[in-house]
């Protein structure tokens, strides 16, 4: 039966587990009595599985073999078309609000952006509460699969600067991507990676439970830490029951988004051994520790003008306050820690919101449900910067790979490059795009860099005063959705669906 089903497009298996995944708040909904969200979710879960089922029938024997370009194509109309399904019960469930809204809520959610249009947690039911972690969730495991399955075998997605062949090619006819058919690629990553991926959450989830928070919560908590979403049904973490115990474990799950070494070797973007030979993991260690350590001096300092040093629990408290911070936005997850105001007010001093968007704009690791720039791509920069100064100190220089980077390639440090220029131009058009649409420039410039990275508390925490999303017009709203697909799928990977191979099939 399932190898039958993974003969589908890939789209449209992705449509019909959307449906079964209805069925889960449409069941709770059911416990908790709310009769009307119970029927939305339920009947929009039945609906799609109907046309899931007619459409498969149709489409069973039609024999094509999908490529890995086509799949990228699933993927696109996965974040832009599957939202279109995802908002019919929320839409319908929550009856106070338009189409549109639930489309962008559903866009944010399925991209791990983790943007919301309701900052009152209170105008959602626990159902929708549940729907909108389920979609975060699921978002996240998709792109856990679609890092081995699709963006490794057209080297997109930060593979580029490993690869031997140029972003979004698949080699030639006899290199080793031809030999597995691409949907084999998602079947064996699924099998693969669900059990580790439901486990992780499982375990977070009764950790949370343990340290005393309540079980919805802890569960929208948990898969929002795995997916790096930032979902939460209270507001974030500082008003959750957890304490900072809870953001200690959440910390420690927040890991697994800086290397995809940290829960798989399947990919093998660079060559390395164990988990610290690792670039990604390392820089992004290093980054953990080096920003905490200057916004705690930058406190010390501030404190001691205010004569506040011999407060050492507030001291501690702050230090903390960044650390969890820190690495929470660098994964662009973006939950902000309660201590995180403390470190302020222990300072007298206010932290600037630019550090929490140059952050998100570092990103996660390479194959991970983290967005922005990655950190391999960093760390390939940086090579490059480091060997360009030892030239400077010796022009006859000859700089070799060392043993820990010999799957970087030798044009590594231009893609990387490339890949920059052009995050900085889709940053800079959406902003005059959102601008132009009415937003003030230091809101656009803030929502669009929240979208790019998949990053959508920055909104509420960058700037002087929360960004009001629901209040904006129409066509910033579609803007900043169209902003979190090229946020998810990267500028390279939107370029790679307008390839010549893709159209001359």
């Amino acid at each position: 039966m399932l190898l039958t089903l993974f003969r589908l497009p890939l789209f449209l298996l992705l449509i019909g587990f959307s449906g079964l995944l209805m069925l889960v708040p449409a069941v709770y909904a059911g416990i908790l009595h709310d009769l009307h969200e119970a029927r939305s979710f339920f009947y929009s879960g039945i609906l799609t599985l109907f046309i899931f089922s007619l459409v498969a029938m149709a489409m069973s024997n039609t024999g094509q073999r999908p490529r890995a370009l086509d799949h990228l194509v699933a993927l696109f109309l996965t974040f832009t078309v599957l939202p279109l399904v995802l908002a019919l019960p929320f839409w319908e469930g929550l009856a106070t609000t338009s189409y549109l809204n639930a489309y962008f809520e559903m866009v944010s959610c399925l991209t791990t952006t983790g943007a919301t249009l309701f900052d009152n947690p209170d105008r959602l039911s626990p159902s929708l509460h549940l729907w909108r972690g389920l979609v975060g969730w699921f978002g996240g495991l998709l792109m856990w699969i679609a890092a081995a399955a699709v963006f490794a075998p057209l080297t997109l997605g930060g593979f580029e600067v490993t690869a031997r062949q140029g972003p979004g090619l698949t080699g030639n006819q006899i290199g080793r991507t031809e030999v597995v058919s691409a949907m084999r690629r998602w079947q064996r990553t699924l099998f693969a990676l669900f059990p580790i991926y439901i486990g992780l959450t499982f375990a977070l989830w009764v950790m949370l439970l343990i340290l005393g928070e309540n079980s919805l919560t802890a569960l929208i908590h948990a898969m929002s830490v795995m997916s790096t979403s930032g979902i939460s049904p209270v507001g974030g973490v500082t008003n959750a029951g957890a304490g900072i115990g809870g953001e200690v474990v959440m910390f420690l799950f927040l890991l697994f988004a800086l290397s995809r070494l940290t829960f798989s070797a399947d990919t093998g973007a660079v060559k390395r051994d164990n988990l610290w030979q690792d670039p990604e993991f390392r820089l992004g260690l290093l980054i953990v520790v080096a920003v905490p350590a200057f916004l705690f001096s930058r406190h010390w300092l501030g404190a001691y003008e205010f004569d506040e040093l011999q407060d050492t629990t507030s001291a501690l408290r702050a230090a903390w306050g960044s650390l969890f911070t820190v690495l929470s936005f660098l994964t662009t997850t973006g939950f902000e820690s309660a201590d995180w105001i403390n470190a302020q007010s222990w300072s007298g001093l206010s932290t600037p919101g630019m550090i929490l968007l140059g952050l998100a704009i570092v990103g996660g690791g390479v194959a991970t449900t983290a967005g922005g720039v990655k950190l391999l791509r960093v760390f390939v920069l940086y090579l490059q910067g480091l060997g360009e100064m030892q030239r400077l100190v010796h022009p006859s220089i000859v700089i070799g790979d060392n043993a820990g980077n010999r799957r970087i390639r030798r044009t590594g440090a231009q893609i990387a490059w490339v890949f920059f220029m052009l995050f900085a131009i889709s940053l800079a058009a959406i902003t005059v795009l959102l601008a132009g649409l009415g937003a003030g420039f230091e809101d656009s410039l803030i929502m669009a860099i929240a979208m790019l990275t998949t990053t959508g508390p920055l909104t509420q925490v960058a700037g002087e005063a929360p960004i009001d999303l629901i209040a904006q017009t129409g066509g910033v709203k579609l803007v900043l959705s169209a902003a979190m697909v090229i946020g998810r799928l990267e500028t390279l990977g939107i370029i790679a669906l307008l390839s010549r191979e893709l159209w001359q099939k």
